[in-house]
């Protein structure tokens, strides 16, 4: 049994779950979700973090600030306050209540931006919104989750290696899309593996990552409004663009068996699944659960908000999605 003294000392690396009766394809989903954090954000968090310690960049009466949709934020605050420093999180409208409340009880300072910028989105506000206030007071350091490298250099050492001990058979890995650090990391561990896997990643409609207009986006996790600066598509073999109503339906899939998931798994699971099932033949697949469902009960599991914004038949079957492939 594990004995901590931080929350960042704990992370539950080893638990998956066969999806095969659920999907009816040999998938397996990665949880990352059990940790203090909640979700696989304090790896990379955790990884910043001491990069920024050893730097000399973060020290004694730093304030931490950081843009994050939720589980960065989480993950930080954590950390923050086992540390001592103080954190202020620049997130939007689109953030759950239940995490901004928990974000709050950690100690640290939210900000909601409402409004997008012209050109980048909600996410282009947040980004203005922290550069403003690291111009504002030296002692702010923003460790730029969209850029620092160690954002993917924590899953090349812990994600990826995990999953490589699990299943040595591994033929495609699916990852979600969102800064792009899980996915760049563990695609460029699997490049150099002892045999080939696929890398597909998974992206939502109305992302722009990989080059298509942004669109309306209301489940936070995947998906930007810019394309990640960390994202080096040559380590990407495919693409496929889930929409937000068949995230909701995989969502409530998972759940009717007794699986209660976050957005971004709904949206990862669909993906990987419609994937498979144009395949001639079985392959071993995993994909990654970034976090758990209870944050999401008042929006991807509230039957009102689910209609209000998806429509009445949202829960109904709706045709495979599109694959799209790089080249």
């Amino acid at each position: 049994m594990p004995v901590i003294s931080t929350p960042q000392a704990f992370i539950q690396d080893d638990l998956y779950v066969d999806l095969e009766a659920i999907t009816g394809h040999r998938l397996f989903l990665k949880c990352e979700g059990f940790n203090f954090a909640g979700s696989i954000k304090l790896k990379a968090a955790t990884a910043m973090v001491e990069a920024a310690e050893r730097d000399g960049l973060l020290t004694p009466g730093s304030t931490l600030v950081e843009s994050s949709s939720g589980n960065l934020g989480v993950a930080l605050s954590m950390i923050a306050a086992s540390k001592g420093y103080r954190f202020v999180c620049v997130t939007d409208s689109r953030c759950n209540l239940a995490t901004r409340l928990l974000l709050e009880a950690l100690g640290a300072q939210v900000h909601i931006i409402t409004e997008p910028s012209p050109t980048g989105g909600l996410l282009g506000a947040r980004i203005d919104h922290v550069r403003a206030l690291c111009a504002s007071d030296d002692r702010y350091v923003w460790l730029n989750q969209y850029t620092n490298l160690n954002n993917q250099i924590a899953h090349y050492r812990t994600t990826a290696p995990a999953i490589a001990r699990a299943f040595p058979d591994l033929d495609v890995l699916f990852v979600g899309a969102g800064t792009t650090g899980t996915l760049m990391g563990c695609a460029r561990y699997f490049r150099s593996w002892h045999r080939p896997v696929r890398i597909v990643a998974i992206d939502v409609e109305g992302s722009a990552t990989f080059g298509y207009p942004p669109g309306r986006r209301m489940i936070p996790g995947l998906g930007t409004s810019i394309r990640p600066p960390l994202l080096d598509t040559s380590y990407v073999d495919e693409v496929v663009h889930v929409d937000e109503a068949e995230t909701i339906r995989t969502c409530h899939q998972l759940a009717r068996h007794g699986f209660v998931f976050g957005g971004s798994t709904g949206t990862v699971v669909s993906g990987a699944t419609q994937w498979l099932a144009r395949q001639e033949h079985p392959l071993t697949a995993v994909t990654i659960a970034p976090d758990l469902g209870e944050r999401y009960l008042e929006t991807v599991y509230q039957t009102a908000w689910v209609q209000d914004l998806y429509g009445e038949d949202v829960l109904e079957p709706r045709p495979e999605l599109e694959t799209r492939a790089l080249g």
